[in-house]
């Protein structure tokens, strides 16, 4: 992910969790700010130490930064934005975890207007 896209500060992670909104299922819960002053998005990702040792946070962290990479064009500007991974998320494989990112980002109704019929 791209250093614009980043989110890392923990008070910037500190102000979306405290005013931001969120929206959840099973496996992801997606925490939301909408921040005008943006011109792009910014992304923090989250993986509990519940759901596993060090290098399993790690390649999911990864996995889940690559599936927002790859189709950012899809999300909407101007926002916050925190994915944090629940602990089914450990067995599921790169396009369940796909599939199941897009649709708590649907459920927010966070994709791009143009967007938002599926293919």
């Amino acid at each position: 992910m791209e250093k614009e896209y980043r989110l890392a500060k923990r008070e910037d992670f500190n102000k979306i969790y405290r005013y931001g909104k969120s929206m959840a299922n099973h496996q992801f819960v997606l925490y939301y700010l909408p921040q005008p002053k943006l011109e792009k998005f910014r992304l923090g990702v989250s993986v509990s130490k519940k759901v596993g040792n060090a290098v399993v946070r790690n390649r999911l962290r990864r996995m889940m930064k690559e599936i927002i990479r790859l189709k950012k064009d899809q999300m909407t500007p101007h926002y916050d934005y925190i994915l944090l991974a629940r602990k089914p998320v450990v067995e599921m494989e790169y396009a369940e975890m796909e599939k199941s990112i897009w649709h708590v980002i649907r459920k927010a109704s966070l994709l791009k207007r143009n967007d938002t019929i599926k293919k």
